[in-house]
């Protein structure tokens, strides 16, 4: 007879990719702040990240600002968030984000695939060195800037 330690653990698969297979958004990723603030914890996502930034969340938050710097800028720097904020780059340059300084959505697609491209780079030269979150941060990002990059050049190509 088995006991509760020599039983397997289990496991849980969870879909986490923003879009339907329609290419659609998923209501969970709308941007409710009800969402986001329930999926605070690392690697939970694009938009957990970015909610994390936003909201000026860790330590760094706790200090309060530097002077000198805006909120966003004292908000905690680690792997993840720097993955986030390139991600956001790649969104804007892919005309899902309208542009921060003149708040028109453009697209660049020049742009968008070579950020693409260097987080690309940042996985083959990170392999083995990440934990499972980061890992799996980089893989969401990956895979949905890809998609997204794919879907905006068939869309120019028509």
């Amino acid at each position: 007879m088995a006991t509760e330690e020599e039983k397997p653990k289990a496991f849980k698969v969870e879909d986490r990719r923003r879009f339907s297979s329609e290419g659609e958004l998923k209501p969970e990723f709308t941007g409710s702040e009800e969402h986001t603030a329930a999926s605070d914890s690392p690697g939970a996502g694009i938009s957990a990240g970015a909610a994390k930034i936003e909201s000026g969340g860790g330590p760094a938050a706790a200090r309060g600002p530097q002077p000198g710097l805006g909120e966003a800028a004292a908000a905690e720097i680690n792997f993840e968030t720097f993955l986030v904020g390139l991600s956001t780059q790649a969104l804007v340059h892919l005309g899902e984000i309208p542009d921060p300084q003149n708040g028109n959505p453009a697209q660049d697609l020049a742009a968008a695939q070579q950020v693409i491209d260097i987080i690309g780079l940042l996985k083959d030269k990170t392999r083995g060195n990440l934990d499972r979150n980061e890992q799996s941060l980089m893989d969401a990002i990956l895979f949905e800037l890809r998609m997204k990059y794919v879907e905006r050049t068939r869309q120019v190509t028509r």
